[in-house]
């Protein structure tokens, strides 16, 4: 998918399919909770309303009050590209978000998720 089709998927649609991926794993949305707010800064309330507007991922993570300095840190493969070598920078974070899930749907624990 080209990027300005990623960065136009709304938040709302995807987040309950990360919530979904997680609890087939035997994870908790809390987790996808702390993870999200991990990687963009928002405070649990601030997502919470997130989770209620339709908002596409580039006004997501636009509007984030910080991304983490640690997510430079996360490298593999999703959808057979490597995270690191994004050029987009906001289909990058969307493909940091998308590896974090799958951490943790993989059964890492959240502290080696959230690279502490």
């Amino acid at each position: 998918m080209p990027a300005r089709e990623i960065s136009k998927l709304l938040f709302t649609t995807v987040y309950p399919l990360y919530v979904q991926k997680a609890e087939r794993k035997n994870r908790t949305r809390e987790e996808v909770d702390t993870i999200i707010c991990w990687l963009t800064g928002y405070s649990q309330d601030q997502l919470n309303q997130h989770k209620t507007v339709n908002i596409d991922f580039q006004a997501f993570f636009d509007q984030a009050p910080t991304i983490h300095l640690n997510s430079s840190k996360i490298t593999g493969v999703v959808c057979g590209i490597r995270v690191e070598e994004i050029q987009d920078p906001i289909t990058q974070k969307i493909r940091h978000l998308d590896k974090l899930i799958d951490e943790l749907a993989k059964g890492k624990s959240i502290d080696k998720i959230l690279r502490q």
